[in-house]
Formats: C-alpha cells, sequence, structure tokens
C-alpha cells in the first residue's frame, strides 16, 4: 500500500474511529486502527467487537494495500505532524507502515489486515433513511435518560421502533422515561423492533457532524445488529438482547396541575439549585403558587446542611391545584437541557406521582420523572 493523505484529514478520520477501539483486548488486533484502500479513498476501522466505526477520508493512492496497527501510538503520532501531506506505505513481508510527512519519518509495527474481524456489509436499500439533524437531535433527547447500570442491560439500550410512517426511541433508568417520536421521510419497508446500546447512540450523534446529510439505518434480519451509514462514516452496533419494559402502562394519561413556564428561567433556578444540592441528595424542591392579581409562579429550592440554601422564584402560568413536589435535580436538569421550546408544560398529579414535561407546541417528546420522597 503506497497512499498520500492530508494530515488533517487523517487526524480526523482516526479522532472519530478511535472511540471504537478496545482499551482492553485478549486479541491485539482489536487496539489496532485498520488502513486500508477502498475505491478510491482511504478507509480507516476501528471495533471492539460490540460496536464498530469506519470513516473513508480522501487520499492520492499509488499502490491499493491494507495494515492494522495500534490506534493510539498512530493517533499520538499523526496529531504531532505539521498540517502538510502524509505518506503512508506498508512493507507486507515485515508488516511494517512507514509514515513519512515534511522532515519526520516513522515506521510502526503493524498486524495484518487479514486478522482485523470483518465489518458486515449491508444494502442500504433495504433501511430507513432520516436527516441527520433530526436524528441527532432525538439521541440527544433521549439517550441520556438510559441506565448506566450493568447489572440491568435491556435499560442500558434505547428502544427504537419503527413502523409505518414513524420512528420512536425510547429510554428509562427506571426513575425517568424520556420518548421521542419523528416522522418518517417515506414508509418502512418492513416493520422493525429493536434495543440500541445507548453508548453506540451516542457515538452515532459524535460522528454525525454534518447535520445537512442524511443517514441510513439497516437492521439486517436475523444479525442482531443495527447499522447506520452515513455519507462518509459508518457505525455498527450489536443489540441488545432482551425485553424492553413496557413504558406506555407507567406513563400516566392525566394530570390535574399544569404549569406552563419559560425552559430558559426553570433551567438557570435548576443549575443553581445544584450548586447547593449535589453535596446532599440532589432534592430540588418546586413549589407551585398562585396569585389573584399578578401570574402564578414556582419556587425553586434547594438545601443542605453541609453547602446552605438557594431559592430562585420563576413566573409561571398555573391552572389546577398548587403543591410542592420534589425531585432529583440532575435528572431535572438534563431533559431541560434538551427541550428546544422557549416554553414547556409540567405536568402533576401529586407529590407521589409521576410528572410529565413536554415542550410547548410539540407533541413529538414527552419525558416522564418519578418525585423524589422526602421524609
Amino acid at each position: 500500500m503506497k497512499v498520500s493523505v492530508s494530515q488533517q484529514q487523517l487526524a480526523h478520520g482516526l479522532g472519530m474511529v478511535s472511540r471504537a477501539v478496545s482499551p482492553r483486548s485478549t486479541l491485539p488486533v482489536l487496539g489496532n486502527v485498520l488502513l486500508a484502500t477502498d475505491e478510491g479513498r482511504l478507509r480507516l476501522a476501528a471495533t471492539n467487537l460490540e460496536l464498530g466505526i469506519s470513516c473513508w477520508i480522501g487520499a492520492q493512492i499509488a499502490e491499493e494495500g491494507s495494515i492494522t496497527v495500534p490506534a493510539r501510538l498512530f493517533s499520538d503520532l499523526i496529531n504531532t505532524l505539521p498540517s502538510d501531506t502524509v505518506q503512508l506505505a506498508v512493507n507486507m513481508t515485515t508488516f511494517t507502515l512507514s509514515v513519512r510527512c515534511g522532515a519526520s519519518y516513522t515506521e510502526i509495527k503493524g498486524i495484518d489486515a487479514q486478522e482485523f474481524p470483518p465489518m458486515p456489509a449491508a444494502d442500504p436499500a433495504e433501511g430507513i433513511t432520516l436527516k441527520v439533524a433530526e436524528l441527532k437531535e432525538m439521541i440527544q433527547q433521549v439517550a441520556f435518560a438510559a441506565s448506566t447500570d450493568e447489572a440491568r442491560p435491556v435499560l442500558q439500550g434505547v428502544q427504537t421502533i419503527v413502523g409505518g410512517d414513524e420512528i420512536t426511541l425510547a429510554a428509562t433508568d427506571g426513575f425517568r422515561i424520556s420518548v421521542r417520536r419523528a416522522p418518517l421521510p417515506e414508509a418502512a419497508k418492513r416493520p422493525m423492533a429493536m434495543i440500541i446500546p445507548a453508548r453506540a447512540l451516542n457515538e452515532l450523534a459524535r460522528i454525525a457532524q454534518d447535520g445537512e446529510g442524511e443517514v441510513t439505518l439497516i437492521s439486517p434480519p436475523g444479525r442482531g445488529q443495527v447499522i447506520f451509514h452515513l455519507e462518509t462514516a459508518e457505525l455498527v452496533s450489536q443489540l441488545i438482547d432482551g425485553n424492553f419494559p413496557d413504558y406506555k402502562v407507567i406513563m400516566p394519561r392525566a394530570f390535574k396541575t399544569h404549569t406552563i413556564v419559560s425552559t430558559q428561567a426553570l433551567l438557570k433556578a435548576c443549575k443553581q439549585a445544584e450548586i447547593i444540592a449535589r453535596n446532599g441528595n440532589n432534592v430540588v424542591r418546586l413549589t407551585m403558587q398562585k396569585f389573584e392579581d399578578r401570574p402564578g409562579e414556582i419556587e425553586v429550592t434547594a438545601q443542605s446542611e453541609e453547602t446552605g440554601e438557594n431559592e430562585s422564584k420563576i413566573d409561571a402560568n398555573i391552572e389546577g391545584p398548587v403543591l410542592a413536589i420534589a425531585f432529583n435535580v440532575r435528572f431535572l436538569r438534563e431533559v431541560l437541557e434538551v427541550i428546544k421550546t422557549p416554553n414547556l408544560v409540567l405536568e402533576t398529579n401529586d407529590l407521589k406521582s409521576p410528572a410529565r414535561i413536554q415542550p410547548v407546541g410539540d407533541e413529538n417528546f414527552q419525558h416522564v420523572i418519578m418525585p423524589m420522597h422526602l421524609g
């Protein structure tokens, strides 16, 4: 293999794929990144057998070929090179990659590309196509609610259902549920239901930097995998086996109190409250109050024996009985950070029942959050 490529593009591509490199593995090749010529471009790929990322960058190819080299070592080297053309050449007898850029010349010991696990091929015609910007927003509004508890692997995933002309993502960690729907540009050829690891979706959002393009979601039947195909990148993930909880049963259908409030004002109050609450038990209390002569308000309070107390008051439009309800302040902040509309509606029944948060004017996103019980 003999290839010339831009240092900046190579560094960018390595940054994209290296998150899939296995940090600890009994297979040395899983700590490597694959370099391979592919139809006039240079393909970079890394996998830990659960997640695989490939990307393609423009290159001048003098000789076809492939090799794998230690990902961290190669990436660290490329990041130190000047912004110039990098010349890569492989000696297939010794499996050595030579890297030349400006006055710098380095040789790196590699492993035969034949030992690198093959990435699955899939037919994009079998998938569904979504706008990158919309899918990134969907992931942002749902994946944060997935569990990080390895003892419950199903809850570490995002339930993804494709049916007819709609896609729905849902995640829960047992304390909150985030659900986001979106219409499809055209009806799906077949229904799909799968649990995709939240980590894989977060990586997809990270590598899909071009918000203008499209992404194709492909789930080959019977393979237990999902493939996301972008213009210059591809992500493959193993699916999570198991039954996702029926969150629709838990989600309340009716609420007694409806509170409309500025998203940014409530977020700011929660960020301030969190500074006090995070050293205690993370509790923030929301007290709804109504007045005859002026708009209602929410009083946001946090107190900790160690750090002190904080209180903010925010104007709000409140319909229904007033109440005081407590939440985990981090959970509340995380959902407020992903609401895109100027105002949101907080719907409650009583201080022990789940509450629902929705953007005003957007029925496609809803978030249910369990209150905290105060002794």
